[in-house]
């Protein structure tokens, strides 16, 4: 009896501390409800092995601990540039359904092709339901901060489009500082909501740390207000040019890149052999010989001041590495990081163009210029790209860079974190799309995509597939994509189509001679040997498959693809002047919209 009355008085005593202990706990976010956060980070311009988790130098402690934690895909890809990249990943769908069949600077360059044209609006068209605004329908928050790169004009903002919250960059690119000395380069237009600003009322601006403090706010506020469910979107301008950082950051990596980017692909090759990424036998281009005679041929100050470009470059990622953080830090501090999905990824490879004709003095204002002095590069008033040499560095062993159709421009690194997922899987090499992560998003939110009517608006269904089933039960989804499954690529007039480990090329030539190529990406991450004689039978199998894609999503090609082609002189070719006369309207402040 006496033990009886003891068991009853320890059980009373511990429902009663229990229950204390519950009503005055903190109660997180991720208790309100049990459905995930989404945070969707996206990098501008990064190249393959960048940071630390895919081979790099570069100090990213907070990328890092993401790969830890979660699964590095090794076979994601983009389209070759930003925008399109963009309007893939919040439609589900291809660029060319989604209204950036073509950049909109080569739109503007080239009006006679596609101006007017259906997939060709130049901005996120209304054909497609937009993650944020299907998620925003289910009762998710839905906020970003950073760049748009989708559409300039009160009607395409971020705002129109989903986001009940939003600090946007809207053109492609914006000096870091918020820092501008002509009139006819790259304004910089932000918007707040469906309020156009005045970019000189922003204080202590720099990029990267702005656009992380921004989503910290709205994230808060979410938390304390609406106590939502939030779908977050994180796109950086870094590290795309102008290459710009604090001094304190690139002094880290004085000396790192003296000798130059032959050097550094071959250091990060090596790296990348010991992560697993690149197995023995596979085939890489080989050490590039001629580069380092380049090297060689240089002046000690020419040596120098083209390491410190890439010293800036590297202060660039690690700074953004540094929002991340923050960004993680406030989601742990709330008690929601481990209820959040979290996606990091490039929107395509690195950039190697240059802009060396760009105007270094202001038209209106005598005072103000760029001073790309060897001092001063990386500060505000300076203006630079590092080159195509350390891009290719960055970008191998694939071939190429931002804007070209080989791997080098369309293979990104892609890192997924989010506990939940239960797997033991840390690194994936199945082939991945951009256009998978909408369907991948609806799934683990338990939502589904509205079909073909949302809005009271004819939309079409995603393209992508989720990485669900994969991530969940490797032993009965072996793939996200079918053996039947076939992707394709075309921007700048270069085109591509992949079905399994085959993929087939066609980059034109100035004398419109260009044939189809064939390459096998099981062996030959390079692309360096073309097997298109030997495996006729894949390559007729490709070709017929492009045409089915040109057909499903409307590809308009150009009769001269060689004058469509990416440029690695942006500025001599025109395509950012042009886009200015249609966007410098919005650089003043309006009203509420």
């Amino acid at each position: 009896m006496n033990t009886l009355i003891v068991r009853l008085y320890l059980y009373c005593t511990l429902y009663v501390f229990l229950g204390y202990a519950l009503a005055n706990r903190k109660i997180s976010q991720s208790e309100i409800t049990k459905k995930p956060n989404f945070l969707i980070i996206v990098a501008d311009d990064l190249g393959w092995s960048d940071t630390s988790p895919f081979g790099g130098e570069i100090n990213t402690p907070n990328i890092q601990m993401l790969a830890d934690g979660g699964i590095r895909f090794t076979d994601f890809h983009t389209a070759s540039a930003c925008s399109p990249t963009r309007a893939m990943l919040l439609s589900g769908t291809d660029h060319h359904i989604a209204g950036l069949g073509q950049m909109v600077e080569e739109i503007i360059n080239h009006p006679d092709i596609w101006q007017g044209k259906s997939g060709y609006e130049g901005y996120l068209n209304d054909r497609v339901a937009a993650l944020p605004e299907i998620m925003q329908d289910a009762g998710y928050f839905t906020t970003m901060s950073g760049k748009w790169h989708l559409g300039i004009t009160p009607n395409q903002i971020p705002a129109k489009r989903g986001f009940d919250d939003s600090f946007s960059l809207l053109p492609g690119a914006g000096n870091h500082y918020a820092y501008e000395i002509a009139e006819s380069f790259l304004p910089p237009v932000y918007v707040r909501n469906s309020t156009y600003i005045d970019y000189e009322t922003l204080e202590d601006f720099y990029s990267s740390d702005y656009f992380a403090t921004e989503l910290i706010k709205s994230l808060q506020s979410n938390t304390v207000i609406n106590k939502k469910p939030f779908f977050a979107y994180l796109p950086f301008t870094a590290p795309h040019w102008p290459l710009q950082a604090p001094t304190e950051i690139i002094a880290k990596y004085k000396g790192i890149y003296d000798d130059g980017a032959s050097v550094l692909r071959k250091n990060r090759l090596k790296t990348q052999r010991k992560l697993g990424f690149l197995p023995s036998d596979i085939i890489s281009a080989a050490d590039d010989i001629p580069e380092e005679e380049e090297w060689n041929k240089l002046t000690p100050a020419e040596k120098a001041y083209s390491a410190k470009t890439m010293e800036i470059y590297a202060a660039m990622v690690e700074r953004m590495d540094f929002a991340v953080g923050r960004v993680i830090d406030y989601l742990k501090e709330s008690e929601q990081f481990a209820n959040t999905f979290i996606l990091f990824m490039s929107d395509n490879g690195a950039e190697g163009a240059s802009i060396d004709s760009i105007p270094i003095s202001s038209t209106w204002n005598p005072d103000k210029f760029f001073n790309n002095s060897y001092e001063n590069i990386g500060n505000k008033d300076s203006f630079i790209t590092y080159g195509l040499r350390w891009a290719q560095a960055a970008t191998a062993p694939s071939r190429m860079v931002k804007g070209h159709i080989g791997e080098g421009g369309i293979r990104c690194p892609a890192i997924v974190h989010y506990p939940k997922l239960h797997t033991s899987l840390k690194i994936s090499d199945e082939f991945t799309t951009v256009m998978d992560i909408l369907p991948t998003v609806l799934e683990l939110a338990n939502i589904s995509h509205p079909g073909t009517i949302f809005r009271k608006r004819a939309v079409v269904t995603p393209r992508g597939k989720s990485w669900v089933p994969y991530l969940l039960n490797r032993d009965e989804h072996k793939h996200v994509h079918s053996e039947y499954d076939f992707t394709g690529w075309e921007l700048f007039g270069e085109r591509a189509i992949r079905r399994g480990n085959y993929k087939a090329i066609l980059v034109p030539n100035e004398s419109n001679t260009a044939k189809w190529e064939l390459y096998d990406l099981s062996r030959d991450k390079g692309e360096l040997i073309n097997v298109a004689h030997e495996r006729e039978d894949v390559l007729k199998e490709l070709v017929e498959a492009w045409f089915i894609y040109e057909a499903e999503t409307g590809v308009i090609l150009a009769e001269d693809g060689w004058a469509v082609r990416m440029s690695y002189d942006l500025i001599a070719s025109k395509r950012i002047q042009n886009v200015v006369a249609r966007i410098r309207y919005w650089l003043v402040p309006h009203d509420e919209i």
